[in-house]
């Protein structure tokens, strides 16, 4: 009897972690169908809310925004700022202040969502697997859940939304260990707009009267 129960055992938790290989590579087809498919545009806008909540410090705040990606340029409009990349320096434009910061980008911090990693971060970093499958206003949103594998990340885990038939990102949930919850959920998905030669090139001229801030 012991020696059925010791084999059941064994057989229970060979079951689970076959179970849980089977979901990690069906998490890792699915970020992987979402990388092939933003990598196929030649670039992408999107219009977003983004919300952050901690019920401990009664922390309830709702903003939107909208981002232009191309390649590792951007240019996001968020919270009344403008933030551009060109490739090489990181520009921030504070109307509100009349101040510029002018910066070379740190894009290659793992722990950090920049725009221009937003629709790729999870390629690296952490490890996944299958979450809950939701119906949104009638589209098939599966979730992942991304656990980051530095114990130093103050993330507890981030939830990815991602639409079945599109194979775009839906939403993104941040959850911290001390009890934040970001949420950013994608209003308009765009590709391939007709943008600029100069979209993603800095114009001094533009902020005449505005206090230049030089970091490096």
């Amino acid at each position: 009897m012991i020696k059925m129960k010791k084999l059941f055992s064994i057989a229970f938790l060979l079951f689970v972690t076959l179970n849980a290989n089977a979901q990690d590579k069906k998490a890792k087809e699915l970020l992987d169908d979402v990388t092939a498919k933003i990598k196929s545009y030649k670039n992408i806008v999107i219009d977003f809310k983004y919300t952050l909540t901690n019920t401990k410090e009664n922390i309830n705040q709702e903003s939107k925004g909208n981002v232009t990606l191309e390649g590792n340029k951007y240019i996001l409009n968020f919270m009344g700022a403008t933030k551009l990349y060109d490739g090489k320096k990181t520009y921030t434009v504070v109307p509100e202040d009349e101040e510029i910061t002018i910066s070379s980008a740190n894009d290659n911090d793992e722990k950090s969502i920049t725009p221009s990693k937003m629709l790729t971060f999870f390629n690296s970093g952490y490890k996944y697997s299958m979450d809950i499958l939701q119906n949104v206003k009638g589209r098939k949103i599966q979730y992942i859940k991304l656990v980051p594998t530095n114990g130093k990340d103050q993330r507890k885990e981030v939830l990815l939304g991602i639409d079945i038939q599109t194979k775009h990102i839906y939403n993104l949930i941040e959850v911290g260990k001390n009890g934040t919850k970001t949420t950013l959920t994608v209003n308009s998905f765009k590709t391939n707009q007709p943008l600029s030669k100069n979209q993603f090139i800095f114009v001094a001229s533009k902020y005449p009267n505005y206090y230049i801030n030089k970091l490096d």
